[in-house]
């Protein structure tokens, strides 16, 4: 089974205002609600693949339910820790200036709630599969992907992080199967500027001496690089196409990858399986469908 673990997801109201103006009363002239948190987006996509997911995580208050609903709703198996106090957070999105959120904070998370995933994370079997994707809220420990990453190491799990900073660099010692830091990320554990995939790769293979098994590095409009466990080194310039939507064309990548290499064990397919679920989910208003994934697989790989 495939497990994605999102310890704070969210609501996004993703919005439009027309001519927005500071200190005004604005009106939005689009607006939807989507669920958020890359766990979360990861288990979208793999279910848009036909690949069978539970989501885990904490949800709280009527914006929890809310959220608990729209998954049910797209099909998503799912089984939150329902936390009493506080709420599920709304993170807003302006889209009609490029880069504008504001995000919530999401509810305190006590050692009782955390103890409640902890047991519910010890019924995993060999041969899963966990995601550990995104920030850690300041109520719980930077380390917590590493705790879990100890109390899991006696079984055969896979384990795919996507994560930042420290949060990342100290879990490589439990050799995660599969970790995605994009280029700004992976040059800045390294004080490097890293622009062409080119110069990601002896970077990717520094992070593999410290444990990583598989680094997938995503670079935008340049293209990604994956340096593979058997040696091999796949490097491909982005596919063509209109970007739409950025948010969460990372997760679709690591989503589509590990569909790829479930279906073939192949990490030539699964790489190039990745960077079609990571471009189409850009290309879209919101995540890819399997489609649309397949569509630029075909235009850009010829398969």
């Amino acid at each position: 089974m495939i497990y994605t673990l999102t310890v704070n997801p969210s609501i996004d109201y993703i919005v439009a205002v027309e001519d927005f103006k500071l200190g005004l009363t604005n009106r939005t002239s689009a607006e939807k609600l989507l669920p958020g948190g890359k766990g979360i987006n990861v288990s979208q996509v793999l279910k848009n693949l036909g690949v069978e997911n539970t989501a885990l995580g904490f949800v709280a208050g009527f914006t929890g339910d809310a959220l608990v609903r729209e998954l049910e709703r797209r099909g998503i198996k799912q089984e939150f820790i329902h936390i009493k106090n506080g709420m599920t957070r709304i993170n807003v999105k302006l889209t009609s200036i490029d880069g504008t959120e504001i995000n919530g904070q999401g509810p305190d998370i006590s050692k009782e709630d955390m103890e409640s995933l902890f047991l519910r994370l010890d019924q995993l079997e060999d041969g899963d599969v966990l995601f550990l994707a995104g920030s850690i809220p300041g109520s719980l420990p930077s380390d917590l992907y590493q705790k879990i990453m100890v109390r899991l190491e006696k079984k055969d799990i896979l384990f795919v992080v996507d994560a930042t900073r420290e949060l990342l660099t100290k879990v490589l010692e439990y050799h995660p199967f599969l970790i995605k830091p994009n280029n700004h990320e992976l040059g800045e554990i390294f004080g490097v500027e890293l622009r062409t995939r080119e110069s990601v790769v002896p970077y990717a293979k520094k992070l593999q001496e410290m444990g990583a098994r598989n680094v997938l590095v995503s670079m935008a409009g340049e293209g990604s690089v994956l340096v593979a466990e058997d040696g091999s080194i796949v490097s491909h310039e982005a596919p063509k196409g209109v970007l739409v939507n950025g948010v969460g064309a990372g997760d679709s990548m690591v989503a589509g990858f590990m569909a790829g290499y479930m279906k073939t064990k192949d990490y030539a397919y699964a790489y190039r399986m990745g960077a079609s679920a990571g471009s189409a989910s850009a290309f879209s208003e919101d995540l890819a469908t399997e489609q649309e994934i397949k569509k630029v697989m075909r235009e850009t790989f010829g398969e």
